[in-house]
């Protein structure tokens, strides 16, 4: 099956790397023209969970159009470049193509229907943490599983073939008929983890154990929980707020993808994030003042990236 990640970053380079490993073909997209050329003259090069190599079977492009047509295009660009990188690989896209998105966030399936149409996307979440260390070169910190579902809840061949084939690479797969609120679940998580390690500078696990973050965390989770009931969402996670507690935890020592992107003054996904339960609040009548709260002191530390440093 012929792969494409489109969005090469760290969680791109992983899954690329490891279905490469695995003997697939693959060819990583991505605008960082660096990584791309560090990882087509000298492979890529992944530390950490299952030791150290380098992996030479993947080839890259900064032009989709380059890489032909697709079997499998996974999404990995940051949510708000979703609609206009995937119009940008339309040259990817074939009747039988399958999209499938793996992103952080809200709206990225919606963003995906359009642009791709709707019968080819299907969607998941994936447990999995990884660190881009330098063009070339990702750190696989964290395992869990990759969770897999169609929109429509059903468990069609096509997503049995895809979750067979991220087996075979290695990845953990689980088959879902509620995908959608799988996805919510996730985004509770980094409701309560991404904003706040973004504002404060603490790594992960110190959130649960200063209490002033802790209350913000179950605040601001308890406010997306209560969206996504007032929304109809079928919700998987039995308490929320204290599996979100539980993941700060087993990742005490990361730096969650928000502050890495606020460190380097990067562009986060705070809109897709926080941001979209304020978003989703407004629609449904659902008062969200703490996820306004951590949304405005993000979009705030973007504005003035150039007047400190973290």
């Amino acid at each position: 099956m012929k792969t494409v990640i489109l969005g090469s970053g760290a969680m791109g380079s992983l899954y690329g790397g490891m279905l490469a490993e695995a003997g697939f073909d693959v060819t990583l997209v991505d605008v960082w023209k660096e990584h791309i050329d560090a990882v087509n003259a000298s492979g890529l090069s992944i530390e950490g969970i299952g030791g150290d190599r380098v992996v030479r079977s993947i080839r890259g492009t900064t032009d989709p159009a380059r890489a032909g047509k697709a079997d499998l295009v996974i999404v990995f660009v940051k949510a708000t470049a979703t609609a206009q990188a995937m119009k940008g690989a339309a040259a990817l896209l074939g009747p039988e193509t399958v999209v499938l998105t793996l992103q952080n966030g809200l709206g990225n399936v919606e963003k995906l229907n359009e642009t791709a149409g709707k019968e080819r996307v299907m969607a998941g979440i994936t447990g999995h943490g990884c660190t881009l260390l330098g063009p070339g070169k990702i750190r696989h910190a964290g395992q869990g599983d990759t969770i897999l579902g169609e929109q429509g809840g059903q468990v069609s061949d096509r997503l049995k073939n895809v979750g067979t084939m991220l087996e075979k690479a290695g990845f953990s797969v689980k088959l879902s008929e509620n995908v959608i609120g799988l996805i919510w679940g996730k985004l509770f998580v980094n409701v309560g983890i991404n904003a706040l390690t973004a504002v404060t500078g603490l790594k992960n696990g110190r959130l649960v154990e200063l209490p002033e973050t802790d209350e913000l965390l179950e605040l601001a989770v308890r406010e997306a929980v209560e969206v996504a009931r007032i929304a109809g969402i079928r919700i998987e996670t039995e308490n929320p707020v204290e599996h979100t507690r539980k993941v700060a935890r087993l990742t005490a020592a990361n730096r969650s993808s928000m502050l890495q992107d606020v460190t380097n003054h990067r562009q986060t996904e705070i809109d897709v994030i926080n941001g979209a339960i304020v978003d989703e609040g407004k629609k449904l009548g659902v008062p969200t003042p703490v996820n306004l709260a951590l949304t405005n002191l993000v979009r705030v530390r973007q504005k003035t990236y150039d007047e400190f440093s973290v």
